[in-house]
């Protein structure tokens, strides 16, 4: 069965603050798919993610992008979140006084558009930690605060478990990562795909070695705020073993 378009990406060019970054760049994001973006630091990569989720000083200046139909330069952020946008962080704030749980469960009902008692979110969302092995003492802790790096991970996770969303940009899920919690990243996007299949993945990283374990349908990379190269699995590779000098 032939996947369906979720997002159209055209001829788009993105400036930071006025600073042009992202030059014609077109991307075609099919249902169920996984797109690897790889490229150097500065190339352009989280700039793509965070335009792609609205954030205000990231100012779309040529092209389009269209999500099932409709226009997505036009949509407020939250707008973007409800209908099944979802970009985890690769440095996420911390917010001392807010837990985990209530942050979690605001998104929740924010996204989903409807009410749930704390009673049946506490079961869920102890449900999803049972999942990703998560101690259940996490959820009462204040939101990333003092948190380690696979701590973090594992708080993206949860979301894209709770949250479901139809395309989720994933910025560098994999930055800081030791081998075992590599792992436990990877299975968690595994179950998060299993759970929701018709989810879409953009997946930003610098390295080959996540791509071990979530293998793309298509590799991207980026050089000088372009994209320099498109192909399947086998890209990665290839950078793996020549870097990006040869681009």
């Amino acid at each position: 069965m032939e996947k369906s378009v979720f997002l159209s990406i055209n001829n788009l060019s993105v400036a930071v603050l006025d600073k042009p970054v992202l030059k014609d760049i077109s991307l075609f994001i099919e249902s169920g798919s996984i797109h690897a973006i790889m490229g150097p630091n500065g190339s352009g990569k989280s700039t793509l993610a965070y335009a792609l989720m609205g954030h205000p000083d990231y100012s779309f200046t040529a092209g389009t992008v269209i999500w099932n139909d409709q226009d997505l330069t036009s949509m407020p952020v939250h707008e973007r979140a409800r209908r099944g946008l979802f970009l985890s962080f690769q440095h996420p704030l911390e917010i001392p006084g807010v837990s985990v749980s209530s942050f979690l469960k605001e998104a929740y009902m924010a996204t989903k558009g409807s009410h749930i008692s704390v009673a049946d979110f506490q079961q869920l969302l102890l449900d999803r930690c049972v999942q990703l092995d998560i101690d259940s003492a996490f959820i009462g802790r204040a939101l990333n605060a003092g948190f380690s790096g696979g701590e973090k991970k594992r708080l993206e996770l949860l979301q894209l478990l709770l949250l479901q969303p139809k395309i989720a940009i994933l910025d560098e899920i994999d930055s800081g990562l030791d081998i075992d919690s590599l792992k436990i990243v990877a299975q968690g996007i595994e179950l998060a795909r299993k759970e929701n299949p018709v989810m879409s993945i953009i997946l930003i990283t610098h390295y080959q070695r996540i791509l071990d374990h979530i293998i793309p349908d298509h590799v991207h990379v980026l050089c000088d705020g372009r994209i320099a190269l498109s192909g399947d699995a086998t890209v990665s590779h290839q950078l793996e073993a020549r870097g990006y000098d040869w681009l």
